[in-house]
């Protein structure tokens, strides 16, 4: 392939990186609770599903530094501590186990019939046998078939969007979800939904890979890295867009054929069924169990090989046997409580990576005054904390009523000008400081 149209391979390279069966489950759920309104509520998931990734792949490539380095500017044990918490949470703790029940979901209960809880404990047994055995074992086998199954579900998903366009499921119905009940806040309520996907956090992870990508086309020059890691981003993002629209569209019309399900594995299944027969659910039963695996796979290999790296005295052999057990015992709680149970986490740590990411883009402004970035990332930390804890339930009252007193608040962004306000006070402190420029800073420049 010619160097000038190289962002194109690397940009399905990254979608790959990025899609996986988890990210279409989440928009027709989205599309039966928002209704009528799924236009905004579809709007709001995209940025933070697809616009955040893309952030955040960016955010590596301007900066020229990984994750650990990103964050180590607020303190060394912060940059350690957002790697770690990242990669527990797009690893073992939801991405990998969700991997397991989606594929449970979609392919051994229409496949075999087969449902509840002593099935999925067995079936979660030998996936993870099977993930842990390939994920410590060198082979081009995993990589083969994932890049084989990626085009045939983009295929598969392609037929099922033409299908609807030809003639749609059913007529959009009011939303079944209070958070959905005018244009704003179901914007907003989809802003919140587009946590699940977990890709924003994984494009701070990802974005290094990019880099290298297109490092190895030749393209050197710092800004000429830039401009092809954006155009690469944009052509994964622009894939990822075109699926989340129609996949919510399709939920939206699912509710009168289909009822209203506790989670989008059903509704996926159902279309397939009602547009293709029983051919359409089992064939896409076969894709997913297989992609889920490879995901599996590839997350595992990755998350240990990357805990090596901060404890290199453990072999990234013992990380994998404790992620698979781990992802193995916590797969049989099920997809549904796996993902609320993902909500809280999520809520905490995506306001930290948007703050992070745009502390990055301003890095140059305040010289990488290390003030700026301890103060904002303070101020960010605690009501995103504060706001995990609510979903929980467990947030104190007085803090809660806090919260709720701030701009925003009933659009669960009361963390933003929160962040604003400590953003401000870091550079008010920098600029009393006589500007001074961090260490990192002034070598970069030479001084």
């Amino acid at each position: 392939m010619k160097r000038n149209n190289a962002f194109i391979a690397i940009g399905l390279m990254l979608f790959a990186l990025f899609f996986g069966a988890g990210n279409i489950i989440f928009p027709p759920f989205l599309g039966q609770h928002a209704g009528t309104n799924t236009v905004p509520a579809i709007i709001g998931f995209l940025i933070t599903g697809c616009g955040l990734p893309l952030l955040g792949v960016v955010t590596v490539c301007f900066s020229g530094k990984n994750l650990q380095d990103i964050a180590g500017r607020v303190a060394p044990w912060y940059g350690v501590f957002m790697v770690a918490a990242i990669s527990l949470t797009i690893g073992p703790f939801f991405a990998i186990p969700r991997t397991c029940s989606t594929s449970f979901e979609m392919s051994v209960v229409p496949l075999f019939g087969v449902s509840g809880q002593t099935a999925l404990f067995v079936y979660s047994i030998l996936f993870f046998a099977l993930t842990w055995w390939l994920a410590v074992t060198p082979t081009k086998l995993v990589d083969r078939v994932g890049k084989f199954l990626t085009p045939i579900m983009l295929v598969l998903l392609f037929a099922l969007f033409a299908a609807f366009t030809a003639a749609p499921f059913g007529a959009w119905q009011a939303p079944t979800d209070p958070r959905y009940t005018d244009g704003i806040s179901a914007f907003t309520s989809g802003i919140m939904e587009g946590y699940n996907t977990m890709d924003g956090l994984a494009g701070l992870l990802f974005g290094i890979l990019v880099i290298q990508a297109v490092r190895l086309t030749g393209t050197t020059e710092r800004h000429a890295v830039a401009r092809e890691t954006l155009r690469s981003g944009v052509v994964a993002m622009f894939f990822m867009c075109i699926i989340y629209v129609f996949l919510s569209f399709i939920g939206a019309s699912s509710v009168v054929p289909l009822g209203l399900k506790e989670n989008g594995v059903p509704i996926i299944v159902g279309a397939m069924s009602w547009y293709f027969g029983a051919a359409g659910p089992m064939l896409l039963a076969v894709i997913v169990m297989l992609a889920c695996l490879t995901t599996s796979i590839g997350l595992v290999a990755s998350v240990s090989a990357l805990f090596h790296t901060l404890l290199p005295k453990i072999p990234s052999k013992v990380f994998a046997t404790v992620f698979a057990l781990l992802s193995c015992g916590i797969a049989n709680f099920g997809l549904t409580t796996i993902i609320a149970a993902a909500v809280p986490v999520l809520v905490f740590l995506y306001p930290l990576t948007i703050a992070l990411i745009i502390l990055t883009f301003l890095n140059d402004a305040f010289r990488g005054s290390p003030i700026v970035h301890r103060t904002a990332t303070l101020f960010t930390f605690f009501p995103a904390l504060c706001d995990g804890l609510a979903v929980l339930g467990a947030a104190p009252a007085p803090l809660m009523a806090f919260m709720k007193a701030m701009p925003l608040a009933s659009y669960g962004l009361a963390w933003l000008p929160i962040f604003a306000c400590g953003l401000l006070i870091g550079w008010g402190l920098y600029a009393a400081g006589g500007k001074k420029p961090s260490r990192e800073y002034a070598e970069s420049i030479g001084q």
